[in-house]
């Protein structure tokens, strides 16, 4: 080994002893920075990843190593040295090794020196080391892949010129094999071979930050493949004249042959090892979690995951289904038995293609491709299907890829989040296949219904007709259960009255009237209890049995995990598209997004009620609520529910040439006081904020121009690190952009028997505003546009808070009570409501909530519109849903379902870049070029330091001064 490492050292001495070393290594740091800076417009690009270093590299490397190995050996042969080497005694091995190590060492230093661009993505943004790391090592394994390449066409020729080519030529051969432009005019099969042996490809698998061993297996092979070419062919010249060394030459021959035909071999049979890699990425979002294993767990039926990809599909899509296959086998590994995966391609079997369009309902997406004879559509399959039970769901290409453009029309295309999406999924085919069968199976403890009723004598009419529906529901339900539930009737006001007290103290029960023209109080209230837990259960608004039964079986659910739930959703009604924008001002992203996970159902609130299924209440953008609403708000999170609201007192006007606040009562301040946060008046103004195309007007000499220009925007507050909550539903959000948000302030005695988390805040440089004019005047106020609060300082913008609430209409009568009818009503027409059945109107108020009630306010309206996710999309060039995971975070972690938070928010491109304006980036940018110049500086000061070293040594020796 001290041969080779002095060959090396000898050979390194040559680099540096001449400007060939500090060309190569300037030369790749100045197309490093070049791509990644201009090419790949790191900033433009808005994500916090090292991508734009590494993308190129394949490419580059190419000609760089080429031209450092065009000389190691068709120089000794010009120069007539070679045959000195080869007569030295130093067998051919070492002397390979040798080159081969010095020329990797240069190589290592050059890479090195770029340390600086993900150290700077580090400081702007929350960077994943994992993909890095796996990048810089992919670096040095295709570096020394090219390098043997291009030592053994060296050991070819005398002539560099030649060997520059010849290198260029086979390295670029690898790099196409597995490159688009070749893979594209096959089918995914053929494109899968061809990027095995492709280098550009394997190197794309490593630097995603998933170490396989059949790519770092490939990469030993090819280094081994050509070195051991390169000693056979030293070898040969070594003995060429010898006419008695035919057997060693053909020894040597054989030896080479078998060398080769084992690695190929290896290659081969470490194709099966689908399992034999280690994931860096942060999360490992290339790999089966425990997250996704639980939910496998708790599979009693066979489950089938069945990918449908075709042969011709789109150049961007076929790379991705190598990826999904590895993956859906780990899901098969991971669940045994239980679980099947499987891909098929469609179009090579009409009875499996008939079943994916009948059954499941899939049809062929059109894609522009390109074949080796003509540009046209293909119709081509990109879809998973999960089917447990009866239930299935559907992912198609949408749903599982990501797109990001990268400037000129290109696009990078990438899967969004895969472990992400197949396990929701397969959790709401989980979830749902239970929800149709036995209510009763999942229920960890025996379930009571409590019935707070008073006596039969004692309730008004209809209401015993009623008593009568429920206990006939419930016998159904007990005969039903198995012994897993049973009822009880109480009577609060039999004895010293000390039950009333009771349920009027854990529950808010309070007695009830059937109007106002009916005072007469009396009690009908439910609850249920399994363990230490209980819930109140509100009367549904049908009192039918089938209503009855309903509500009841709703509340049981809440026991019983492992059922999909269901989330009532309140959203005022949709707009028209907005002047000058593309995206209509509805939640239509919202809903889509909630219905992967949940059972939305849509409700106006303007009966009084929530829907009596309904897990949790989200109120997005209320504008003026009734009593009725607002008592529906109020009365679900009494009875134990979560509510969850996006509200703020403006409403924002955006016109096609300016943009407008205007106040706006929501109906709901009284009420959120008494909860004990308010919404302040104001609007939050942050520095730190997300870039929004703001109409701007210029001034040409009395001529008014007005442009439309992508600029910092205070009001768009860019929430990330400090700003958010490291529990709850922020925790692994990473970043949020909350559009024209309002302060909250909590009341002094909220902390009292409550627990509160601060989820939301804006950076320390932010301030307040009530002014209604948000279009920025830069002639005025300068780069920001807005004058600068006299008072700054973190915001409050969002607030989970959970424990015993008060109601806000304790000690009043329910807003649903008909008033006793005027005199003049009497004469209303009878015959309309002739005919009509009426349900009993009665209500009563729960004037206190059980310490399960969770109230989560945010403070912006709007961030949750389709508009607002649509300009965060243009600024981001990426599809923007960090909105939609905060609200798919907080509803998980309200109803106690929290396995889906561990991968959500893992997308590819969900790391986002520190904003930054057009000065910071110019300083970012100088600074890596400095420090290539500084790294460049400090190679040639540590050779001259080793220079001066060895010279010293070699002068002691001579005279003889040596210690």
């Amino acid at each position: 080994m001290s041969e080779i490492l002095q060959i090396a050292r000898k050979e390194l001495a040559g680099y540096f002893g001449s400007p060939v070393a500090y060309i190569f290594i300037g030369a790749f740091l100045a197309a490093t920075l070049f791509v990644f800076f201009w090419v790949e417009t790191f900033f433009a690009r808005n994500i916090a990843d090292a991508r734009p270093l590494f993308d190129w590299m394949p490419l580059l490397l190419i000609f760089l190593v080429a031209a450092l190995t065009m000389r190691l050996w068709s120089e000794e042969r010009r120069a007539g040295t070679l045959e000195t080497l080869l007569t030295l005694p130093v067998s051919p091995l070492k002397l390979v090794l040798g080159k081969f190590l010095a020329a990797q060492a240069l190589v290592t230093v050059a890479v090195a020196l770029t340390l600086p661009l993900p150290i700077t993505v580090a400081l702007l943004g929350p960077l994943d080391w994992g993909p890095v790391l796996g990048a810089y090592l992919a670096t040095l394994l295709l570096a020394a892949s090219y390098i043997a390449i291009g030592v053994f066409i060296s050991s070819r020729t005398d002539n560099p010129i030649v060997a520059l080519i010849g290198t260029a030529l086979v390295c670029g051969l690898f790099f196409l094999l597995g490159s688009h432009a070749i893979t594209a005019f096959f089918g995914h099969q053929g494109a899968e071979l061809l990027e095995r042996l492709g280098s550009g490809s394997r190197f794309a698998s490593i630097s995603r930050g998933v170490l396989d061993l059949r790519d770092l297996y490939f990469y030993l092979s090819v280094v081994g493949v050509f070195l051991a070419l390169t000693v056979y062919s030293l070898e040969r010249l070594r003995w060429a004249t010898d006419s008695r060394r035919a057997d060693r030459h053909r020894r040597w021959g054989l030896v080479t042959a078998l060398l080769i035909a084992n690695f190929v071999a290896g290659n081969l049979w470490l194709q099966q090892l689908g399992w034999a890699r280690v994931d860096l990425t942060q999360g490992q979002v290339y790999s089966v979690s425990q997250t996704t294993r639980n939910y496998l767990d708790q599979l009693q039926e066979p489950l089938l995951i069945r990918g449908y990809f075709s042969a011709r599909t789109h150049p961007l899509l076929a790379p991705l289904v190598p990826q999904l296959r590895d993956l859906l086998r780990e899901y098969q590994v991971a669940g045994g038995n239980r679980v099947r995966a499987e891909i098929v391609d469609p179009l090579e079997d009409p009875d499996l293609e008939r079943e994916a369009g009948e059954k499941y309902g899939i049809r062929p997406i059109a894609f522009e491709t390109a074949d080796k004879y003509q540009t046209g559509v293909v119709n081509s399959y990109f879809d998973i299907v999960v089917q447990y039970g009866d239930r299935f769901e559907h992912l198609g290409f949408a749903d599982l890829i990501e797109v990001k453009g990268r400037g000129e029309g290109q696009l990078d295309v990438r899967l969004r989040n895969p472990e992400y999406d197949l396990t929701r999924t397969i959790k709401k085919v989980l979830y749902g296949y239970r929800g149709g069968g036995d209510l009763f199976s999942g229920l960890a403890e025996p379930v009571t219904l409590h019935a707070y009723i008073s006596p039969t004598e004692d309730l008004p009419e209809p209401l015993p007709g009623l008593v009568d529906d429920l206990k006939a529901t419930l016998d159904e339900l007990t005969q039903d259960s198995g012994g897993r539930f049973r009822y009880r009737f109480e009577d609060p006001d039999a004895g010293d009255g000390a039950l009333a007290k009771e349920i009027g103290q854990r529950f808010g029960f309070r007695p009830l009237v059937l109007s106002l023209a009916d005072p007469k109080p009396f009690w009908l209230s439910l609850a249920l209890e399994s363990g230490d837990q209980a819930i109140p259960v509100p009367l549904p608004e049908d009192t039918t049995q089938a209503g009855l039964k309903r509500a009841i079986e709703a509340g049981i659910r809440r026991f019983t995990p492992g059922y999909l739930k269901t989330l009532a959703l309140y959203t005022p009604q949709g707009q028209a598209a907005l002047p000058g924008m593309n995206a209509p001002s509805d939640f239509s992203v919202l809903e889509t997004s909630l219905n992967q996970d949940f059972k939305v159902t849509r409700t106006d609130l303007s009966d009084g009620r929530v829907p009596s299924d309904a897990d949790l209440l989200i109120v997005a953008q209320p504008e003026g609520f009734t009593d009725k609403q607002v008592f529906a708000v109020d009365q679900f999170l009494m009875q134990g529910g979560t509510v969850l609201m996006a509200a703020s007192p403006y409403h924002i006007d955006l016109g096609s040439q300016s943009i407008s606040a205007q106040r706006e009562e929501t109906g709901l301040a009284d009420w959120l006081e008494q909860m004990g946060a308010t919404l302040e008046p104001t609007l939050v103004l942050d520095p730190q904020n997300t870039p929004f195309p703001i109409p701007v007007q210029r001034d040409l000499g009395g001529f008014v121009i007005e442009e439309i220009r992508s600029l910092a925007y205070p009001y768009f507050p860019d929430i990330r690190g400090g700003g958010l909550a490291d529990d709850g539903p922020t925790a692994g959000l990473g970043q949020i952009t909350l559009n024209w948000a309002s302060p909250i302030e909590l009341a002094d005695d909220t902390t009292g028997d409550r627990h509160i988390i601060e989820l939301l805040k804006s950076s320390p440089r932010a301030w307040t505003s009530d002014s209604t004019q948000i279009q920025p005047d830069f002639d005025a106020y300068g780069q920001l546009g807005f004058p600068v609060g006299d008072e700054t300082g973190r915001q409050l913008l969002g607030v989970a808070i959970e424990g015993r609430f008060h109601s806000a209409f304790a000690g009043q009568a329910s807003p649903l009570l008909a008033a006793e009818p005027a005199a003049d009503d009497e004469t209303t027409d009878k015959d309309e409501k002739a005919g009509e059945a009426e349900s009993p109107a009665f209500s009563g108020v729960v004037e206190t909530s059980p310490a399960s009630a969770r109230l989560i306010l945010i403070g912006s309206a709007s961030f949750l519109t389709d508009a607002a996710m649509s300009l965060a999309t243009q600024a981001t060039q990426s599809v923007y849903t960090k909105p939609v995971e905060l609200i798919q975070n907080a509803a998980d972690w309200s109803l106690e379902d929290r396995g889906l938070l561990a991968l959500r928010g893992h997308s590819q491109y969900s790391r986002l870049l520190e904003p930054l304006g057009h000065n910071g980036r110019l300083f970012w940018e100088y600074f890596n070029y400095a420090l290539a110049l500084i790294g460049l500086g400090l190679v040639y000061l540590v050779h001259r330091a080793a220079r001066a070293r060895r010279q010293r040594f070699y002068d002691l020796v001579l005279t003889g001064g040596r210690d």
